[in-house]
């Protein structure tokens, strides 16, 4: 019955083939036969049984697991100090971007000696390579600039479960330049500043032994001695005063004053304030103002220190010229300048760039008679930097001196 049922459509398509047979006139008993063969045939024919073939067994390999070299490159991009990756053979692997502009880009694969061609720094890259254990050094690079660096190797390994075991060697630079020039600059200032006050303070004594001794009933001599006394304790009050302006500037040099000073009376103060020092050796100080404003962001009293400083400056050592020009400059588009120019001898191009340095000078024995600490340009220096100015020298020999002050 169920193949009946599969084969209705065939069998009815027979039966209706022999009615029209013999509608047609075929012979009654070839059409019965046909139907009977057809309707076997329809039956008892099994369809062909299709046999699937057994299918090829599929190797599985183990998965691998990724390397971990892409995750410690991306950690190590993210530092601001400059860090590179070492395979086992000292090859670079990776090297962030502040050491591309430390050191310039290695190819990588490059062996590390194709870029460091230190020696102490290849020693201890190949003794953290061989003992797995972190080293650091002290380095010193010249060129483009002259940098100190503690440079620091250290392995770093990952042992995955099943997985191959990877190791890398991290090299790392931490500049500490700023720190070697901070701890110079502080030995130089002590040395400078113990130098600086011993003279006065020996003189002091001898003045004082004198008196008590050879010169006790000379009231002449202890009246010149106690005035070159004098001196001497206002040239070592200036010193302490000036170190404590210094100490002063170096704790707010971060903070940028925000208050509008106008220069044009300002300047005309500091004038007012220095002729009669300036009459005194013999120099006219000649402002050179334009009308109206000409405002700044500052602290008004550091301003004035400047210029005071700058002009005394133009006075005392370039009085020979006889004049001091200062001139305001305030162009559309252009930054504020306050130039000061003396007539005097000018200064020798190899001191220009180290006037501001602490205790500097050019000539010690013509700043001591003109009673300078040799730290005056170091507070413009200190003042201006956090005005956010600059301090331009320029000099020639015989022909004076100019100072400008860009805002």
């Amino acid at each position: 019955m169920a193949r009946i049922r599969r084969e209705r459509p065939v069998l009815l398509a027979a039966i209706l083939s022999a009615l029209a047979a013999l509608a047609a006139g075929m012979n009654k008993w070839v059409v019965l036969g046909l139907l009977l063969v057809m309707i076997v045939t329809a039956l008892f024919n099994e369809a062909p049984v299709i046999k699937d073939e057994p299918a090829e067994p599929i190797e599985i390999k183990p998965e691998v697991p990724p390397s971990r070299l892409p995750e410690v490159s991306a950690t190590l991009s993210g530092l601001d100090i400059p860090v590179m990756v070492l395979s086992d053979d000292a090859s670079v692997l990776f090297q962030n971007r502040a050491a591309e502009k430390a050191f310039g880009e290695v190819a990588l694969g490059a062996h590390i000696s194709g870029r460091m061609r230190s020696p102490g720094v290849l020693d201890m890259v190949r003794e953290t390579i061989a003992t797995n254990a972190p080293n650091q050094i002290e380095h010193a690079e010249r060129l483009p600039s002259e940098r100190v660096y503690i440079v620091r190797s250290a392995p770093v390994e990952f042992a995955a479960d099943g997985g191959p075991h990877e190791r890398y060697f991290i090299l790392s630079f931490r500049d500490i330049s700023e720190v070697r020039r901070i701890d110079r600059m502080r030995s130089d200032f002590v040395a400078n500043a113990s130098h600086e006050l011993r003279t006065p303070l020996a003189s002091l004594r001898g003045f004082i032994e004198t008196i008590q001794g050879p010169a006790k009933n000379d009231l002449k001599a202890q009246a010149r001695f106690l005035a070159i006394m004098f001196d001497q304790t206002t040239r070592m009050s200036r010193l302490v005063d000036d170190l404590l302006s210094l100490s002063r500037l170096e704790l707010k040099s971060h903070i940028a004053p925000d208050e509008k000073i106008d220069l044009v009376p300002l300047l005309g103060h500091v004038r007012d304030a220095l002729v009669p020092l300036a009459s005194d050796v013999g120099v006219d100080i000649n402002l050179h103002l334009p009308d109206g404003k000409v405002e700044v962001l500052g602290d008004r009293d550091e301003l004035v220190q400047v210029f005071e400083n700058l002009m005394e400056n133009a006075c005392k050592y370039g009085q020979e010229g006889k004049t001091v020009d200062v001139w305001l400059k305030n162009g559309a588009g252009q930054p504020v300048e306050v130039s000061i120019v003396d007539q005097g001898p000018g200064i020798p191009a190899e001191h220009v760039p180290r006037l501001t340095e602490r205790f500097y000078r050019v000539s010690i024995e013509d700043s001591r008679s003109k009673k300078g600490t040799g730290l005056g340009l170091a507070i413009v220096k200190h003042i201006l930097t956090r005005h956010r100015a600059r301090l331009i020298v320029k000099s020639e020999v015989g022909k004076g001196t100019d100072f400008t002050v860009r805002f």
